[in-house]
């Protein structure tokens, strides 16, 4: 989103004309920025054999992922119903990994019967598998390396507690499962969460996947998961990707070599790919001052967008209507009946009744975790592609709302 002329345009339109056309709350996407993303992650890692899973839990419209299929990514689901929206939206099965967690053996083998590409990450799952499959499936295998690497606790992965993957630990006994039911792994994938700083963490975490894949001898790919962190206000600290890009090459393609023949290199980002093109796009509903605060209360809220309160997450917002005007300071508020803010002590230009303001940072995991608490109606989706602007997902009625309920004789 640049601003021009005194106007915020995305792709040279104007986001309020959006907001006035479409009206608020709003999502707005920029597909060339995803697109840009897309590019960047692939440069950075041109020196070996790259594969791109878009993480459709970020934002999985099927415009979306249409999109990520036309730019030329591949999928990462896991939920069958995230596998389903991939082949509505033109995804070959073996263009997409299932990695499912917590689900029972009958999900993993809806998955095994469209096709796609098995990641197991827990044993009891293997050994169901192992009974009805053998060697048949060759699947993947995700590995917990106990390390964390940076962000909220809450979408760290990689620890000796998470609930993900099969520990590093107990790869003997892996292995001896492995043999028993003569599983055939083609691949070994390791997650250990968002928001990476380090590139050295992360480095370490796949020197272990490295060590642990010289046990499987018909290896095609390793999958480091993702978790790029991207900034969310200036001056932020986000992952130096030409660094890890120099650095992860280097040491894949060495350990290629000692393994005696070129795998594929798998990453799996979902944040990284949309968070900086989405926009949500609010309405001042009110402005309440207290002895303490003032507040902007906007007509929307943690239904729409809960990673404020959920993780503690900032998002930059803008006033879009009174550029330049004074500085003030204001905690936006939305209109959710409990504590329910956007933004704490944010320097703003003034707010007027009636303006529009814009929450960046807003693609990833925010209409994907959206909800109708206090029977709120989700916002439209708009995506802006080749400079127009398309409606991808509409306003939610009452309709909606009740569509599936029955009433029952009471």
């Amino acid at each position: 989103m640049e601003l021009k002329k005194n106007r915020y345009r995305i792709q040279g339109i104007d986001v309020i004309k959006l907001a006035e056309e479409y009206h608020t709350p709003l999502y707005v996407y920029d597909g060339e920025k995803i697109a840009s993303q897309l590019n960047n992650l692939q440069a950075a890692f041109s020196g070996v054999d790259l594969r791109i899973k878009y993480a459709a839990k970020a934002l999985s419209n099927l415009s979306v992922l249409r999109l990520m299929k036309k730019l030329g990514a591949g999928l990462d689901t896991v939920s069958i119903q995230e596998l389903h929206l991939g082949i509505m939206a033109g995804f070959k099965p073996d263009e997409i990994l299932f990695t499912p967690n917590s689900v029972g053996f009958e999900e993993v083998k809806a998955a095994i019967e469209i096709g796609a590409i098995i990641n197991i990450d827990n044993i009891s799952i293997l050994e169901h598998f192992g009974n009805k499959y053998q060697d048949r499936i060759p699947i993947c295998l995700r590995i917990n390396p106990h390390i964390q690497a940076g962000g909220n606790h809450k979408i760290s992965t990689g620890h000796v507690d998470s609930k993900f993957g099969i520990s590093v630990l107990q790869l003997r006994h892996l292995l001896r499962v492995i043999k028993t039911y003569n599983i055939k792994v083609t691949g070994l994938h390791m997650h250990t969460g968002s928001d990476i700083l380090d590139p050295g963490v992360f480095l370490q975490a796949a020197n272990i996947l490295f060590e642990s894949a010289r046990e499987f001898p018909h290896l095609q790919f390793l999958d480091f998961g993702s978790g790029f962190k991207v900034p969310y206000r200036e001056g932020d600290i986000n992952v130096d990707m030409v660094e890890l890009g120099e650095a992860m090459t280097s040491a894949f393609n060495e350990f290629c070599k000692e393994y005696g023949r070129k795998l594929e290199l798998w990453f799996e980002p979902g944040k990284y790919l949309v968070s900086e093109a989405g926009y949500l796009l609010v309405r001042a509903n009110v402005i309440k001052t207290t002895p303490a605060t003032v507040f902007v209360g906007v007509d929307s809220g943690m239904n729409h967008l809960i990673r404020p309160m959920m993780y503690d997450a900032y998002h930059e917002i803008i006033n879009l209507s009174n550029l330049s005007a004074t500085k003030r300071v204001y905690t936006i508020v939305g209109y959710i009946c409990e504590t329910d803010t956007l933004g704490w002590d944010r320097k703003l230009d003034e707010v007027r009744e009636g303006d529009i303001l814009a929450i960046r940072n807003a693609g990833a995991y925010g209409y994907s975790m959206a909800s109708n608490y206090n029977s709120r109606l989700r916002p439209a989706e708009v995506l802006i592609h080749g400079g127009k602007a398309h409606l991808i997902r509409k306003r939610e009625t009452l309709d909606d709302l009740l569509r599936n309920q029955v009433e029952a004789e009471i």
